[in-house]
């Protein structure tokens, strides 16, 4: 992900996450909600009932890889807040991605 395709403030990430519609699987939640932008945004969340703070960032680390490598599949005037759950790191890197294109397929 580019810089300019992340969500950072934290105001941006309530906003959407209080007025935005929401999609989840055993895996993941991913809120959305319409832009002003050409191009789709991400945020990527972990809560800290996930674990200690290097599992929190290794399922960030392939939360992120997993929206990079399929931007295309995401509408391009949208902005997504992904927040991992704890059973996304029981499972391989696949059965996630597949789970991720899955939902957004289906939105």
């Amino acid at each position: 992900m580019k810089k300019f395709e992340i969500v950072k403030e934290h105001k941006d990430f309530d906003d959407i996450i209080a007025s935005g519609k929401y999609i989840k699987n055993k895996y993941v939640v991913i809120y959305n909600k319409e832009s002003n932008f050409e191009y789709p945004r991400f945020g990527v969340a972990v809560g800290k009932k996930v674990g200690h703070a290097v599992t929190r960032n290794k399922l960030k680390r392939i939360l992120r890889m997993i929206l990079t490598n399929n931007k295309k599949l995401f509408k391009k005037n949208h902005d997504y807040i992904i927040i991992g759950k704890r059973s996304a790191l029981e499972v391989d890197y696949s059965t996630l991605e597949n789970s991720i294109k899955e939902i957004i397929s289906g939105d």
